[in-house]
């Protein structure tokens, strides 16, 4: 496998986990805020995490990144 494949794989594994880090502090913070423009449903009440679309969609990407430079490492 290329240097430049291993390479690019720390990058978007650093950058996943920093951006996964990074909006859990942000909903941590809005959360101590106690500011919210309307009710929320129980079943998001119950899965915060799972529900927030910022997640899924880091959850998403960086699993489609990492497919992407998998397929193309060993190929």
């Amino acid at each position: 496998m290329s240097t430049y494949i291993w390479i690019l794989l720390i990058v978007v594994i650093i950058m996943a986990l920093y951006l996964l880090f990074y909006t859990y502090s942000v909903a941590k913070t809005q959360k101590v805020k106690e500011r919210y423009d309307s009710s929320i449903d129980e079943s998001v009440k119950e899965h915060p995490y799972l529900r927030n679309p910022v997640f899924v969609s880091l959850f998403i990407g960086t699993i489609l990144i990492a497919s992407f430079i998998f397929y193309y490492a060993f190929q």
